[in-house]
């Protein structure tokens, strides 16, 4: 007989998962366990850098940044600790390493839910298999799959995987002035078209376009449609924007490697498109309901693609893609398919279905 019921279920933490784009494929799941669990407390562990992605979408009731310093060893001891001090009846385990289930094992969580993988099982009350589909569909199943199995042991049922996952992040009046502000201190004009372009990749270099094939599409996006361009990143994609805009005729705003997440979220929330390699931001932006469009090559738009109707993807598959590699071993084929031109036009189709008109092009002789 299942020991859980939810008067005994007064305070949950949520171990989230730790890069951006995965932390926004997360946010169906908090959402179903907001429901299934409407009178608990819920803190989300999870890294200072995916911390704002969440923290204006009134999901849960409190971040625990899980940022710990400190030698590599020492830092599960040092997170269980808080986790103890503050009591929590419940933990689920969004992210599948061993030291979650360690943590929430050595904090003294009475309950605990999580897949059973890398050989935790034992240190999980409630281990949950890994799907057989896994592979099959979107990657926000994958979470919320373990929401479905607490609703299960709560109430026997639960049909949580038969609904369509709801993102719907938001970002409040002030933060968008704000982000105004910045642009139009850096030459955006009031009113002109803004496009960002997100050209880097933190964790694979096989998923970036080419730079000269960026800089390409944004002097195609200033020229003809009079569009701002804004390159966005974090510092670690600094390097691949400069290159982007020395290959440049035209002038772009570059934001790379100058605001934090929360200010980059404000900026996409107010972009009239974002183009973008498969990365976090192209997650952030569909679930603003911004238009985007993503470019994919190794990776498998059938479970990382952005879910949304504003998200188009834009791929040239070769017999070997998806191979899911963060380095290619060959000749970058699957990238190097997809021209300027045709990303140039489906933004063109992009921007004119959200416009619901037909964009003034500008011939250049």
């Amino acid at each position: 007989m299942c020991g859980l019921s939810r008067e005994k279920i007064e305070r949950v933490v949520v171990r989230g998962a730790y890069w951006v784009g995965d932390a926004v494929m997360t946010i169906p799941a908090l959402r179903e366990l907001r429901r299934v669990l409407p009178e608990a407390q819920l803190t989300l562990a999870t890294r200072a850098g995916a911390a704002p992605v969440l923290a204006e979408g009134a999901i849960v009731d409190d971040i625990l940044v899980s940022d710990t310093k400190g030698p590599e060893w020492k830092r599960p001891f040092i997170q269980a600790q808080e986790w103890r001090r503050r009591r929590f009846d419940l933990a689920i385990l969004f992210q599948n390493a061993f030291a979650p289930a360690l943590i929430s094992f050595m904090a003294r969580v009475p309950q605990r839910l999580g897949y059973a993988t890398q050989g935790r099982g034992l240190l999980l009350t409630y281990p949950q298999p890994s799907p057989l589909w896994r592979n099959e569909r979107h990657e926000s199943f994958y979470y919320l799959n373990l929401i479905a199995g607490l609703e299960r042991l709560l109430d026997g049922s639960s049909k949580i995987l038969d609904r369509d996952p709801v993102f719907g992040l938001n970002v409040g009046d002030e933060r968008k002035r704000a982000a105004q502000a910045l642009l139009r201190a850096r030459g955006l004009r009031e009113g002109q078209l803004l496009i960002a372009l997100c050209p880097g990749s933190i964790n694979s270099r096989a998923k970036r376009w080419p730079a000269e094939r960026f800089a390409a599409l944004a002097d195609k996006l200033i020229t003809h449609l009079r569009a701002g361009v804004v390159l966005i990143g974090s510092p670690a994609e600094l390097a691949v924007s400069e290159e982007v805009t020395r290959q440049m005729r035209q002038t772009p705003i570059t934001l790379t490697g100058e605001t934090d997440l929360a200010e980059a979220v404000a900026v996409l929330s107010i972009a009239d498109l974002l183009v973008t390699n498969d990365t976090g931001p192209a997650h952030i932006a569909a679930a603003l309901d911004r238009p985007t469009i993503v470019i994919f090559g190794p990776t498998n738009p059938l479970t990382t693609r952005p879910y949304s109707k504003s998200a188009e993807i834009i791929r040239q598959p070769p017999d070997c893609a998806p191979c899911m590699l963060r380095d290619c071993p060959i000749d970058d084929r699957c990238m190097t398919a997809i021209s300027p031109d045709a990303v140039f036009d489906r933004a063109v189709e992009v921007l004119e279905k959200s416009k619901a008109g037909v964009l003034p092009l500008v011939e250049i002789t």
